[in-house]
């Protein structure tokens, strides 16, 4: 049998260099120009052989993550695939982005993020805009560490989290807190994370019951919250603190547009102060920027393989991707822009001294 032509390193400096086309197609053009050069056979049979497992990302993203310290943030982001009738793994999901359901894949992230280096900036709140994080280029790393593909014939996306939760703690994490939304904040999931000793960070929808003062149990919303929180009695649960934000964003003129931008946060820190929830709130929106430049800059969701085993692997391939960019730009504060653009700068630069697509000559 002849062995390979391409491994995985092939492929995921392919992903790191590429523009706009992230296929195995145009990864056999791009190849550098030599005899026998692999074929775009050659990365498909690249995706369909690897494992379908991710040790290969947590090998590479160990040596680049505090376990003691830090946040572990689980989120989960859809993959759009909205012309794509063949490709396995996609199903319809509803989509916050699109505000409707769609087409996609959908990719639940275990999240490291580092403590900061340098403190907040004081304009710098909850509701912050991933634009304006960008703009601050903030030092703290996001290392993902771990994912799970949903499939909606296989586990849930709460047996993922806490298969992941788990797999953590293996490894050896202990962080200051675990953050995810209020899709995970299932009992189950909260006693895992009990279970396991750590402190968790979440928000609760507005109907989830709890007992303010020893009394009976009552919507979150029915309750008056002060704004440096609460001490509550979670139903199915124990203690918690809970806080209670409102969006700035939005009309604030419209009564159910209010209602919408009113948050609950819960955490089983009894002694979190609201600078503390404000300071978690920010960091955890760190998983919205991976999500986007993962999507933007490694090519995630625009890979055309049908099969599972390759969606899986190029979607894995590509957030080892975005975790050599994502320390590029801690190292150096260079941006994930403007690393890939330096790539093709020269490119540029020598069509520019001779230029091939010229207009015929009129004289």
């Amino acid at each position: 049998m002849n062995p390979p032509k391409v491994d995985d390193l092939d492929y995921i400096h392919f992903l790191v260099a590429a523009q706009k086309e992230f296929t195995c197609t145009e990864a056999s053009r791009s190849y550098p120009e030599e005899e026998d050069a692999p074929a775009h056979d050659a990365f498909t049979r690249l995706l369909q052989r690897r494992p379908p497992d991710t040790e290969a990302l947590w090998q590479e993203a160990e040596p680049a993550v505090e376990k003691g310290e830090g946040l572990l943030i689980l989120d989960d982001t859809t993959l759009d695939k909205p012309y794509a009738n063949e490709i396995e793994h996609v199903t319809w999901h509803w989509s916050g982005k699109h505000g409707e359901v769609v087409k996609d894949i959908n990719l639940l992230t275990l999240l490291w993020r580092g403590s900061s280096e340098e403190p907040p900036s004081e304009e710098t709140s909850s509701e912050t805009s991933s634009e304006e994080e960008d703009s601050e280029e903030e030092r703290e790393p996001h290392v993902p560490c771990d994912f799970r593909l949903y499939k909606k014939d296989g586990k849930t996306k709460n047996e993922h989290f806490r298969e992941m939760a788990l797999t953590a703690s293996d490894r050896g994490f202990d962080p200051e807190y675990v953050v995810f939304d209020s899709w995970y904040s299932g009992l189950d999931n909260l006693k895992k994370i009990r279970d396991l000793e750590w402190k968790f960070f979440t928000r609760l929808e507005k109907n989830r019951k709890v007992n303010p003062d020893d009394t009976y149990n009552q919507q979150i919303r029915e309750i008056d919250v002060p704004e440096e929180g609460r001490k509550v009695h979670l139903k199915g649960f124990g203690f918690v603190r809970v806080f209670r934000t409102v969006s700035t964003n939005g009309d604030a003129e419209e009564e159910e547009s209010e209602e919408k931008k009113v948050q609950y946060w819960a955490t089983n820190d009894l002694e979190m102060t609201e600078e503390k929830r404000e300071e978690l709130a920010r960091r955890a929106w760190g998983v919205e920027t991976y999500h986007r430049r993962l999507k933007q800059y490694c090519g995630a969701e625009k890979s055309q393989c049908q099969s599972a085993e390759a969606q899986h692997n190029h979607i894995q391939m590509s957030i080892r991707a975005f975790l050599r960019l994502e320390l590029h730009r801690v190292e150096t504060a260079i941006s994930f822009y403007e690393s890939k653009t330096a790539i093709i700068r020269e490119a540029i630069r020598a069509y520019l001294a001779d230029p091939t697509h010229v207009l015929p000559s009129c004289a």
